[in-house]
């Protein structure tokens, strides 16, 4: 698909929060109209997001709790991009830092702007295959608890499980591999 030409024109642009991970600009645009109006930009360095299936047909899932939310999540695993690392690389890390296993096999699904109103964080979505365990050392700080599922559970899992749809990464990956993975097999 090819890039559209801009709706709206940036005229004025300033850095209103510079964090550790997060750079909000504020832009000031003119609207075809000729109006203006502002748009804050959330500054992102990029992210990755992995289904792992195991070779011994299990779907690796982390528990953890999000403080944004308040709560623990059911997610996928998932991570920030580090300064020139690519998106495989980060992908292979973060597998291993989350579920302690090793990804015998990865595919890229998609990349998406998963916040696009907001955010230009462009995250690419994995699926590792052949995973198993390898010797690693959880960091403590992030609580982290595994969650097996069995792939012979995954479509009533997804019938019945609201909380496996609160995460928008991890019902995307789910549901993906349930039309056009399982279904070859």
């Amino acid at each position: 698909m090819s890039e559209s030409p801009p709706h709206e024109t940036r005229i004025g642009s300033r850095r209103a929060f510079d964090g550790r991970l997060l750079h909000l600009r504020v832009d000031n645009v003119r609207l075809p109209s000729g109006r203006t109006s502002v748009r804050e930009v959330i500054e992102h360095p990029g992210s990755v997001a992995i289904l792992p299936i195991t070779t011994t047909g299990e779907i690796l899932l982390i528990r953890q709790y999000r403080y944004a939310v308040g709560r623990e999540m059911l997610e996928i695993p998932a991570g920030l991009l580090d300064p020139g690392e690519t998106p495989e690389a980060a992908a292979r890390r973060e597998l291993r830092e989350e579920t302690g296993h090793e990804a015998g096999d990865l595919q890229l699904i998609t990349t998406c702007f998963p916040a696009a109103g907001f955010s230009n964080e462009h995250q690419s979505r994995f699926l590792a295959t052949n995973c198993r365990p390898v010797v690693y050392e959880a960091d403590p700080d992030e609580g982290i608890s595994l969650v097996r599922m069995p792939l012979s559970e995954l479509d009533e899992c997804l019938a019945n499980d609201d909380e496996l749809f609160q995460d928008g990464k991890t019902g995307f990956a789910l549901l993906w591999y349930a039309w056009t993975v399982s279904r070859k097999e």
